[in-house]
């Protein structure tokens, strides 16, 4: 089953379903809540329910919605049981949340306390049942593609390598190797090196119910049996190549791999006069959105500064970072450091337990409050809601020597949360940079409305569980 391709973005089909089954088991519960608090009584036949169907349906989307906002349709999460619980927990209370603000704004989709308490409660217990056997399921391979990829270098070892873990699995399944040269890599698994003559690759891919071929030889040139693949292609097998394997189950692209030509002829990075429309008017409503959920957050981080640094002290700390098209900025932000925190003037990266971060500034790191006023930024038509997060002058100029493709990052506005934000703890070294600019490089690749609408929703678990602030 795989993924299925929206908007650019490959979805994952177990993921999907488990949506549509969760709508399904939402929308039921507000039937079996009015069933049991009116005696046997339908939805319909409750009068004061005004839109019975429509309340329903509103329920069944909420709830989902609130919990994808907690990562809880990530194929990569990795909370473990506890994780999904408190996550589920915190979903549910969000998602009531928003319900009772609709039902004040449009009465008529009001439930009533004792059936929206209950809907609420059978819903949860439902969904935390049927959860565990669902992934059971996933997890036997019932609903992965079988793979079969053509090479056995370092190129296709990177796969195992890349993808350790079984939730990174969860989408596919290794079915072989095949030799393409004498040159094996150790960290393959032996009886997964296969010796097949070309020529019988789709008698083999067909015997062994093969659904794709990865094509990660190391050289191509002699190695790659193009007849052979596009007989396999023309008979229902699909045949990628590696970078778009690790772009698809990822979500982003591995530089040690990633060649220019690979960029240059690859889909993506379209860019029209209506896209930056669409894209501008996204951040200003995402922007007032964000400033009517947080002004109080913003009016406590105004006084917890004053507070602690003295009614003189600035509130907030203007750095200078480099944005669209590599122009200088000045972004604003809550200062979260002490006022002479780069007395000498040299750009630091922050660290874990920074001593320059003053007590109201690690409660606000923590939270991402001190990066709220950077909506103003936005407005000014700086910034972006969503895309890559801005660097300093000093920062960019190192990085951009020893990263490939970094300057490809200005190519796009920066944003307040970005795709390697909501996918990757945080960024202070060179290594963290690399991983970072991965992700980014999918999503200058890839972005669109519908990404830059999953990544808000995202970041709500960033924010909520302090994931990478420091």
């Amino acid at each position: 089953m795989g993924t299925f391709k929206f908007f650019k973005l490959h979805l994952r089909v177990p993921f999907l379903l488990l949506g549509l089954l969760e709508f399904f088991i939402c929308v039921v519960a507000v039937y079996v809540a009015v069933y049991v608090r009116f005696d046997g009584r339908g939805l319909t036949e409750v009068v004061h329910l005004q839109s019975p169907v429509v309340t329903s349906i509103l329920f069944g989307l909420v709830m989902p919605t609130t919990m994808m906002a907690m990562g809880l349709y990530q194929s990569r999460f990795r909370g473990g049981v506890l994780g999904v619980f408190l996550r589920s927990v915190i979903g549910f209370m969000c998602g009531a949340a928003l319900l009772a603000l609709l039902y004040y704004l449009i009465p008529a989709l009001y439930l009533g306390r004792g059936v929206f308490g209950l809907a609420l409660l059978i819903a949860f217990f439902m969904v935390g049942t049927i959860r565990p056997i669902f992934f059971y399921y996933v997890d036997r391979d019932i609903m992965k593609i079988r793979v079969l990829v053509l090479g056995a270098g370092t190129r296709a070892a990177s796969i195992t390598e890349r993808l350790r873990r079984r939730v990174d699995r969860r989408g596919f399944r290794i079915a072989g190797y095949i030799r393409t040269s004498d040159r094996v890599a150790e960290s393959l698994d032996a009886d997964l090196v296969l010796d097949i003559d070309h020529k019988t690759l789709l008698k083999y891919c067909q015997s062994n119910s093969i659904d794709e071929i990865v094509v990660a030889v190391n050289e191509r040139r002699g190695l790659v049996p193009m007849e052979d693949l596009l007989m396999c292609r023309m008979h229902g097998i699909d045949v990628i190549d590696i970078l778009h394997f690790f772009e698809r189950e990822q979500g982003k692209l591995p530089l040690d791999l990633l060649r220019p030509e690979w960029l240059v002829y690859s889909d993506g990075f379209a860019r029209s006069g209506v896209q930056d429309l669409t894209k501008r008017l996204f951040d200003v409503v995402a922007s007032l959105l964000i400033i009517a959920i947080t002004w109080p957050f913003m009016v406590f981080a105004f006084f917890a500064i004053k507070l602690e640094d003295g009614w003189d002290a600035p509130v907030f700390y203007q750095q200078t970072r480099v944005g669209f098209l590599g122009k200088p900025f000045g972004v604003l932000k809550f200062r979260s450091m002490s006022i002479n925190a780069e007395k000498d003037g040299v750009a630091q990266w922050a660290t874990k337990n920074d001593s320059r971060v003053t007590r109201a500034g690690g409660i606000m790191r923590k939270s991402r409050i001190d990066e709220l006023p950077q909506i103003i930024n936005v407005f000014r038509g700086d910034m972006s809601f969503v895309g890559p997060r801005p660097e300093r002058p000093a920062f960019v100029e190192q990085l951009s020597k020893e990263i490939k493709f970094y300057d490809a990052r200005h190519a796009v506005k920066p944003g307040i949360t970005g795709w390697a934000q909501v996918s990757y703890p945080y960024g202070a070294s060179k290594a963290d940079s690399e991983q970072k600019q991965e992700f980014d490089l999918y999503y200058i690749k890839n972005h669109t409305l519908f990404l830059d609408t999953l990544i808000l929703l995202q970041t709500a678990e960033v924010v909520l569980f302090g994931k990478g602030a420091r």
